[in-house]
């Protein structure tokens, strides 16, 4: 089990699933907008949310291209450097942010871009890290963050078995053992009929450590699959409004699918259970309606040899057990039975039996 101690929060198959509503960059640069992702994420009980933290020059060139979903999302015209430097937020704006979230009592989160920012949110005092997928094979990175020896949170979009395997060991390599490992269809949105979920069964199997689920599929009902697959972990994009201008508001939740979301993983996790199969109170009651006892099928009079035509099984499930038949038949009625009566024990005379 993965034990997230230093935020009192518990990641593993015994425990409630980790709901990490990711409001990235959808604050559009806007540190109000921030807050009010913050309102939306406590208001719908999610476990924490989540940003983003990173500074644009350290993360790509000035010159790359936009992801083919953000060109349609957000144009074609500016690089992608200047998208994601309209999306930045200052250290002292993260600053405010975390202490806005303790005061709406909800977990505090943020995905660093590089060593610079890895360095910054553990001084914010951040309980765990949460790698992003593209971030697999930034070994130096992975490196970097292990030497903090906080829980950790991989997601693996786009990568293989081998690269995630990689991942996994150079964290172990530093001393990370509390690991949660996400699965994750890298593209915004991305179609149901890819997320491929039985991966996460492939995951835990491979490395033995919880599995969780980061979805980008619209709507929720992936992520409740997930939940039943046995996901410890779901990681679900929001937003105030998919009409929003930027490149993630399309593909996300709004504030009353977020609280869907959070409510129907509650549900299931209610309706898993514990795996015993016992009789609920509920069956209890139904049971002495649904099922059968042994009932006279004709009138039987008293000091009558009871042949098997003389009984049938009937409602309620009040009489005898039909485990009772083998045992009455041959035997001689005690008393006289009416036709669709029980067949009580002192009906029936036993040493007489045939």
């Amino acid at each position: 089990m993965s034990d997230v101690h230093a935020c009192r929060v518990q990641v593993g198959p015994e425990k409630p699933c980790f709901i990490i509503a990711e409001a990235g960059v959808n604050h559009n640069g806007d540190i109000s907008l921030a807050k009010k992702l913050i309102d939306v994420a406590s208001e719908a009980g999610a476990s924490a949310v989540k940003f983003q933290t990173f500074i644009a020059e350290n993360v790509v060139t000035r010159v790359a291209e936009k992801a083919a979903y953000q060109k349609v999302t957000t144009g074609e015209e500016e690089s992608q450097y200047s998208m994601i430097k309209k999306l930045e937020l200052s250290f002292d704006q993260f600053r405010e942010l975390k202490k806005y979230a303790e005061k709406r009592n909800i977990l505090f989160l943020s995905t660093p871009a590089d060593n610079e920012c890895a360095d910054f949110l553990d001084r914010l005092g951040v309980p765990l890290f949460k790698i992003s997928s593209g971030e697999v094979t930034n070994y130096p990175l992975l490196k970097h963050l292990a030497a903090k020896k906080k829980p950790v949170i991989l997601s693996t979009g786009m990568s293989t078995l081998g690269e995630i395997e990689e991942a996994v060991r150079i964290l172990e390599s530093g001393g990370i053992t509390n690991i949660t490992i996400l699965h994750c269809i890298t593209n915004y949105p991305s179609r149901i009929e890819d997320a491929n979920l039985r991966v996460m069964d492939t995951l835990r199997s491979a490395f033995k450590y919880p599995v969780g689920f980061s979805d980008h599929t619209e709507g929720i009902i992936t992520s409740l699959a997930a939940v039943a697959m046995g996901a410890c972990v779901v990681e679900k994009h929001f937003t105030l409004d998919k009409s929003l201008p930027g490149p993630d508001h399309s593909a996300s939740l709004d504030p009353g699918e977020l609280k869907e979301l959070v409510k129907g993983i509650r549900q299931i996790e209610s309706a898993m259970g514990t795996g015993e199969r016992r009789l609920s109170p509920a069956e209890a009651e139904i049971k002495k309606v649904a099922r059968r006892s042994i009932i006279a099928g004709k009138d039987i009079p008293k000091g009558t040899m009871i042949t098997e035509d003389m009984l049938v099984l009937k409602r309620p499930g009040t009489g005898l057990h039909p485990d009772f038949l083998p045992h009455i038949i041959g035997s001689r009625s005690r008393a006289a039975v009416r036709r669709d009566q029980l067949i009580r024990l002192n009906d029936i005379d036993f040493s007489d039996h045939r």
